[in-house]
């Protein structure tokens, strides 16, 4: 089984995802690019029973999310990191921040999602898979 490893910026937070992700997006949403200071989210999604963290606890914060209801977004309580959006103890998956892990996700085969809210200029790969908005499965942006 593989393991891939993520953290914080300051490295007092550190989980371990135990096997293949669900999906990878990348999301043009205003939230997204809020959270990241960016064009665009990446979204590595996992089922909850993969996530383990190894140290440190992170701090919750919740917003409203873009679809109605809330999402718990998870960020270390010194550096600011965000780390996951969704309560692993609770949710089934949940969606670990792309830049939080130490080797970076393949995007080749990622969701482009909230394409209705891409930035001018950013590209998007000929023959992805796009959706303008939600895509129908997701459950943590």
């Amino acid at each position: 089984m593989r393991i891939r490893t993520g953290g914080c910026q300051c490295g007092d937070i550190r989980y371990e995802i135990h096997g293949d992700p669900v999906e990878a997006y990348v999301c043009h949403c205003r939230e997204c690019q809020k959270q990241s200071s960016s064009a665009f989210g990446i979204s590595v999604i996992v089922n909850s029973s993969q996530l383990r963290l190894s140290s440190g606890t992170p701090s919750v914060w919740t917003r409203p999310a873009t679809i109605g209801g809330s999402l718990d977004c998870a960020f270390c309580p010194r550096c600011g990191s965000r780390l996951w959006h969704g309560n692993p103890e609770r949710d089934d998956i949940v969606s670990v921040k792309g830049g939080s892990l130490d080797t970076p996700p393949d995007l080749s085969a990622a969701k482009h999602i909230w394409t209705s809210r891409k930035l001018a200029g950013v590209l998007i790969p000929e023959h992805t898979e796009t959706h303008a908005e939600e895509p129908p499965s997701s459950k943590a942006d």
